[in-house]
């Protein structure tokens, strides 16, 4: 089927500012549709790393995309978001998402060419973007596909997490205040941010108005700054277009995926939208969680670790990503029931390890894998299992019979725990995503001589099993239960699961991958919208949940937790004097106390699959 274009077709916003869209139609226009809408602040005529295909590593901008769809018989409306691209009015990040979209979605019923079936699809602010509308339940909207985002809470997990700030969102604002469309109408505002580098910036010093490498683009440097300094958790994080669990009831209910990966800022997102909407909604809900990064559903590694064949949608899931959405599409906007149903059980899960554990030609380690269909999430079959932290180091079920004592580190913020790796998205130069051995190098940004493993540092505690006797699953969301203490006004704990492989002749000193995080900023340990500080060596008993996972911990493997005050720079560095966040104060250092054993018994609460 051939398909005709309208370019930067005018779609007018509540306000009056217009937004620019390209109609692809299946026909000359004659014809009536159902709808796919993608909205992008990331420029309707360009292309995702991500939108590529095993078979096809060369990514597919997003106007081959819509000509493939539109070929199958949908209209597809690719539209720039506010003030990006070719659209009018001012970008403020996710603020005017909600409205915007249901606007779009109103301008679409009223076009001759609409059925009045309209379906939504977008990876990442693509996701976001449906999210925020769908709160508001547009009429026509009838299917969504969310693909590694659509806040279910921006606050505890995308912008802030744990009280923390996700520093990506500094690197995300230097990068695209770049290609803003008034800094190619300034050369003088290019000449000045391309100047900046952003590694000279990031460090325990907030940025302030005037005093960033965004000075030269005051909009994007504004909503940082708000951003940053926004620590409690108020009615502006619960807006629709940052936090869907508050609106979930308002919701359509509609057919809806919601896709991530292990290793993609928006895994927590992704399984908090599922299991808040699927007790909810009428409409099918289902949930995909594989091992990659953002977006990277179509490679087997994520970072230094490979995941083997089976890791790829591709020949896995469906043939490819596309061929999973059209046939979505086609099943629930068209109600063509000969579509294949690629997505049979509620969720579909990717567990990782069992792999060979040998260096393959690219250099990285065969940690294998499998799919796994699931009723639910979290999955029925799940038993929460109490590992004991010992004060000689060892995790166990068996509770300490040792008198309380107390495990103590001197946390620095001028020297970091420094981020190798984990659940992180648009944060190069300064960090990147995936699995990696928990080991510094001269590469690792903020490391310093001399590198080796991070359980080496003074200020990592480190709790590991005895070698396993048999594989042991862990699905799901750990929680760590700890008794601790600060010297100081304000601290950070976190925690990071490890799967640590024996030496091997690939690996003579073993291999410790991370798998998943958590992070609590102590002045938030009872309330995110009430913050208390701390009173100086006082004892206080706390929880810090992880993101979620999936992992097979082979025999002969440790499963292993390490338990520390920073993750530099995933997180913005607490300066432990209870300053508000965002604003100078001069670094303390805080000697912070973990304590084991009988009384205050500080453990990790492990969902285990039988």
């Amino acid at each position: 089927m051939n398909h005709f274009v309208l370019h930067d077709v005018a779609v007018p916003m509540r306000d009056g500012c217009r937004l620019a869209a390209d109609v692809y139609l299946p026909d000359d226009g004659s014809g009536c549709h159902p709808v796919l809408l993608e909205r992008t602040p990331y420029n309707k005529l360009g292309t995702n790393h991500g939108d590529r295909s095993k078979a096809d590593p060369a990514a597919r901008s997003k106007p081959e995309i819509a000509a493939m769809f539109a070929r199958a018989g949908y209209v597809v409306v690719v539209q720039d978001c506010r003030g990006r691209y070719a659209s009018e009015g001012g970008f403020t990040k996710y603020v005017n998402e909600s409205e915007d979209g249901a606007d779009t979605i109103d301008w679409l019923m009223r076009q001759p060419w609409c059925n009045g079936r309209i379906g939504s699809f977008g990876l990442s602010y693509g996701a976001h973007v449906q999210s925020a509308m769908a709160a508001l339940a547009p009429r026509g909207l009838s299917a969504m596909f969310l693909d590694s985002g659509g806040f279910s809470s921006a606050f505890h997990s995308g912008i802030r997490q744990g009280g923390a700030f996700e520093l990506k969102q500094l690197t995300w604002a230097v990068k695209h205040a770049r290609l803003a469309r008034a800094t190619a109408a300034d050369p003088a505002r290019k000449a000045a941010l391309d100047a900046q580098d952003i590694r000279d910036w990031i460090g325990v010093t907030p940025w302030s108005e005037g005093h960033s490498p965004l000075a030269a683009a005051p909009e994007y440097e504004q909503y940082v700054l708000q951003q940053w300094r926004s620590e409690v958790f108020d009615e502006c994080w619960k807006s629709p277009a940052l936090c869907a669990r508050a609106h979930y009831a308002e919701w359509a209910d509609v057919p809806m995926v919601h896709m991530s990966s292990w290793f993609d800022p928006y895994a927590l997102t992704a399984v908090e939208n599922y299991a808040g909407l699927a007790r909810l909604k009428r409409s099918p809900v289902k949930l995909v969680l594989g091992p990659w990064t953002h977006g990277q559903r179509s490679v087997t590694f994520a970072g230094d670790v490979d995941f083997g064949p089976a890791a790829t949608l591709d020949d896995n899931i469906a043939p490819d990503y596309t061929a999973l959405r059209q046939a979505w599409f086609d099943r629930h906007l068209r109600g063509d029931d000969s579509a294949p149903d690629y997505l049979p059980q509620p969720v579909k899960i990717f567990v990782m390890g069992g792999g060979s554990g040998r260096k393959d030609a690219n250099g990285r380690l065969q940690h294998g894998g499998h799919w796994r269909d699931e009723a639910d999430w979290p999955p029925p079959s799940t038993t929460h299992t109490v590992m004991h932290l010992h004060g000689d180091g060892s995790l166990a079920a068996l509770l300490p019979q040792a008198e309380c004592e107390a495990l103590e580190y001197d946390f620095d913020p001028r020297d970091p725990v420094p981020t190798i790796g984990g659940a992180i998205a648009s944060g190069a130069p300064v960090m990147f995503a995936g699995a990696y051995d928990q080991r510094t190098t001269p590469a690792i940004f903020g490391a310093k001589a001399p590198f080796g493993p991070l359980a080496d540092r003074p200020d990592v505690l480190v709790f590991q099993t005895a070698p396993l006797a048999e594989a042991v699953e862990v699905t799901g969301q750990l929680v760590a239960r700890l008794w601790v203490s600060s010297s100081a006004l304000d601290t950070d704990f976190t925690i990071k699961l490890l799967d640590v492989y024996p030496p091997s002749a690939d690996y003579p000193e073993g291999c410790a991958i991370n798998l998943t995080h958590g992070i609590l900023r102590m002045r938030f340990r009872d309330s995110f919208e009430h913050p208390t500080l701390l009173e100086p060596d006082a004892v206080y008993q706390i929880e810090i949940p992880t993101y979620p996972t999936s992992n097979l911990f082979a025999a002969g493997h440790r499963i292993r937790i390490d338990i520390s005050s920073s993750n530099f720079p995933h997180f913005d560095v607490n300066p432990n004097t209870g300053a508000p966040a965002g604003t100078v104060s001069e670094p303390v250092v805080a000697h912070n106390r973990l304590f084991v054993g009988h009384g205050r018994p500080s453990a990790i609460l492990l969902p285990v699959i039988p």
